[in-house]
């Protein structure tokens, strides 16, 4: 029994049609119209995104620093200060981690951006060049 038709019997409908790059299939079946549509902006929208939180996130780190600037001094002898130290770096840490991780998130995304568009562009010329080959049905 053939796939599709052992498909139809189990689930009760035709299998959906595949195609790549929205071209029709050899023999007549996929076709259709290109059912993924990608754009390398998104990357390197979401890479400016994440470069300007870590921008964001060093600022903030420089302001808790500013903020906390003789804090010690200025609470000696309540038993806060302890805590507010403990609390100081935890705060530094976190934010650091978040910094850093923007950091590279922002570096990767736009990579993975170039990369796709790069490689967008070579499938787009090969399935060119395969539409127009020897090998290409022609119409008429």
């Amino acid at each position: 029994m053939a796939l599709n038709a052992k498909w139809q019997e189990l689930i009760g409908e035709r299998p959906a049609a595949m195609s790549l790059a929205g071209l029709p299939a050899p023999d007549g079946g996929g076709g259709g119209g290109p059912d993924l549509k990608a754009d390398v902006g998104p990357w390197h929208g979401a890479g400016n995104t994440a470069g300007e939180l870590k921008t964001s996130t060093s600022s903030s780190v420089t302001d808790l620093d500013t903020a906390n600037e003789g804090v010690a001094g200025g609470t000696a002898g309540f038993d806060s200060t302890a805590a507010l130290t403990e609390i100081l770096g935890t705060w530094k840490t976190r934010l650091t981690n978040v910094r850093d991780e923007c950091g590279r998130l922002e570096g990767a995304l736009k990579a993975a951006g170039r990369d796709f568009g790069e490689r967008e562009l070579d499938t787009q010329k090969k399935v060119a060049a395969e539409g127009s080959g020897p090998g290409a049905k022609k119409e008429g």
